[in-house]
This record gives C-alpha cells, structure tokens and sequence, in this order.
C-alpha cells in the first residue's frame, strides 16, 4: 500500500474491507458520505444512521448508484439527544449482538450555528452534537467492537481544535457565545482530547483496539451551513469567499485523512492525521498537529470526568 510520503496516500490505497462492518455517523453527506462511498466500494458492510430514515435511505440510494452490491443500513440517530444515541446503541445492541463492529467512524456534526441554542438535554448544541453525542454513542457500542486487531475507533476532529479551549465554566457558553472560535472549536479540541484519551484507556487495558482521528482541513460540504439556525455568521462566510480558491478541497479529498485513520496499515494506535498543505487546509493525509491542550493529561482525566458525569457514560474497559 502506498503510504509513504512521497507516494500520497488516495482512495486506490484502501485495502480490502471485505467481512467488515462498518458504523459511520453523518454518512448521508459530505465528508461521511464520501467515506461511507469508499468503504462500500471496498466491500465493507455499512450502518448508516441519520437524523431521519428519509435521509439515511436518500444517502443508501446514492451509494447504490454507484455501487450496486452495497451492504447499507440506515439508522435513525440525533446526536443532539441523549436518548436518541442511547435508543440508537440499543438497537445495535439487539439487532447485532455480541462483539460484531470492526469500524466506528464518529464524523457527524454542527459548525458554526449563529446564535447559541440548547438542546433537548439542555446542552450547547454543537459541545451536544460535536462531542458529548459521539463520546456517549462510543460507550455504548464499545461492547459491540470486536476484541481484535484492525478494530479501530475513528472521531473526526478540525483544524480549529488548535484555537480551542475546554472552559469549565462555560462549556456550555452560558457565559459567552463565539459560533466558530468559542463553542465550535472547544467541542472539535474536545474530540481530539477525547481521541488521545481514550487510545490511553485501551492500551492501559490491553485492548488492541486502535482509537485514531482525523480533520479533513478546509473541504467544502454542507457542514459549513447546516447549522440548525440556518446560516453562518458573516465574518465566517467572508473568511470563506477569501479562502475557497486559495486553500479548499473538496469533499472527497475531504475525506481521506479520515480513510487513512480508519484504513491505513500505517496509521498509528493514538494517530491524528491531516491534509500535508499549507496550515493544513488541503492536500494530501499526513500527520497533523496537535494541538498542545490535547497533550494534556490532568485536562484529559478532567474532561472524561465531567463528559461522564454529562452524559451518564461509563466506559468498561
């Protein structure tokens, strides 16, 4: 497989994912669904859920299109709702019991929503969606992962994690609201954290299974306005007009630093990768930086503390 610097890493290189099942959320657009594409291509079985069965199945027609023989199966999860990730695990758990996922890729999320909004839960809607959603639904389904080598947690993070912040007193804005440098990049460091943290565990109690990450840098899907409110903030559709000429790739090379994490037999257990260009907007997968919040082990154990006691999550390892 060529994964060596000077032979970038592409879709070609994804070995066979023949016999695998693969869970993949926000697989009905965007940087998901050009994963789940690829996978299917290569044979993987796929669950894809989505916030509703209309769009999980619109996402399964697509991928049908282009390739026929695909094993896909929608879902219905909100990541904003903790009894949504929970009903959601539960039918996992019944429809496929024991030990029977290879792949969970967590990927969905909200960027940039305008105005601050609370969820069901009472929770900021993209700290809810972006992070408390996947560590929750990662808990869950840990039971379903198979105890085996090639198993592999992936959790998509961004770019902007290196301008985040884990504010204790204000993970849920209730103090201030920033859309992107505020709410949005806290949830994304808190993915990588989480990343890190949880790659931790799993060697600590000897699993072999891979906990890896990725951001796509700066590709242009809907994420960038599918924010519940409806639009982003001007400042940030500005930044975009610069932007998306110079240093924006599309979804499909989006999604390769996450193929890589969640393929490569040169990903590493605890890897993060990202696009090789400038400031890592685009390019080729290669390893990315880390932000030095994410290195943190006395912020981790405090984050996975709190995120527990958010959610009602415990991880048996």
């Amino acid at each position: 497989m060529a994964t060596k610097t000077n032979s970038p890493f592409t879709a070609n290189d994804i070995p066979s994912q023949q016999g695998r099942r693969v869970l993949i959320t926000g697989a009905n657009s965007g940087i998901g669904y050009e994963t789940a594409l690829e996978l299917a291509r290569r044979g993987a079985e796929i669950i894809l859920p989505a916030r509703s069965l209309d769009k999980a199945n619109e996402a399964i027609k697509r991928i049908r299109r282009e390739v026929p023989s695909a094993s896909l199966t929608p879902g219905i999860l909100d990541l904003a709702s903790l009894a949504s990730v929970r009903a959601f695990a539960a039918s996992i758990a019944e429809r496929l019991p024991g030990r029977s996922l290879d792949l969970l890729i967590n990927n969905a999320g909200v960027m940039s929503v305008p105005q601050r909004e609370l969820t069901v839960d009472g929770y900021e809607r993209q700290f809810a969606t972006n992070y408390l959603g996947p560590f929750l639904l990662t808990s869950l389904l840990y039971p379903q992962m198979k105890q085996e080598r090639g198993t592999r947690i992936v959790t998509v993070a961004s770019g902007v994690s290196n301008q985040g912040k884990i504010e204790f007193d204000n993970l849920q804005s209730e103090r201030v609201y920033k859309p992107m440098f505020g709410a949005y990049s806290q949830s994304k460091l808190a993915d990588l954290i989480f990343q890190l943290e949880l790659q931790r565990r799993l060697t600590a109690a000897g699993s072999p299974i891979l906990s890896t990450g990725a951001h796509p840098g700066y590709a242009i899907t809907n994420l960038q306005t599918s924010g519940p409110a409806g639009a982003s903030p001007l400042s940030f559709r500005i930044m975009e007009m610069i932007l998306k000429p110079l240093a924006s790739q599309d979804a499909h090379h989006g999604a390769l630093p996450t193929l890589f994490a969640a393929t490569s037999s040169a990903a590493t257990s605890g890897g993060y990768y990202g696009p090789s260009g400038f400031q890592e907007l685009k390019g080729h997968p290669v390893p990315a930086k880390i932000a030095p919040a994410a290195k943190d082990l006395n912020l981790a154990n405090r984050l996975w503390t709190e995120t527990e006691r958010l959610t009602g999550a415990t991880f048996t390892f």
